[in-house]
């Protein structure tokens, strides 16, 4: 192997581990994203559902006749 095909390879290798940490470091971006908006959707659910003033038996049953 010459000189330039050395150089080339040791580039290349410097590269790939170059590429491989950024799409390291976007992913556990995303993922603090994703784990954030989940978070924030589970929150608006919660804090969404309305206290109802209905009567106990409603909504226990289910009417399966056409």
């Amino acid at each position: 192997m010459d000189v330039m095909g050395i150089a080339k390879l040791a580039t290349s290798i410097a590269d790939t581990g170059t590429r491989q940490d950024v799409s390291m470091a976007v992913l556990k971006k995303a993922q603090d994203i994703q784990a954030s908006t989940a978070t924030q959707l589970l929150d608006a659910v919660q804090a969404a559902a309305p206290a109802q003033n209905l009567p106990a038996h409603l909504g226990k049953n289910v009417n399966t006749t056409a």
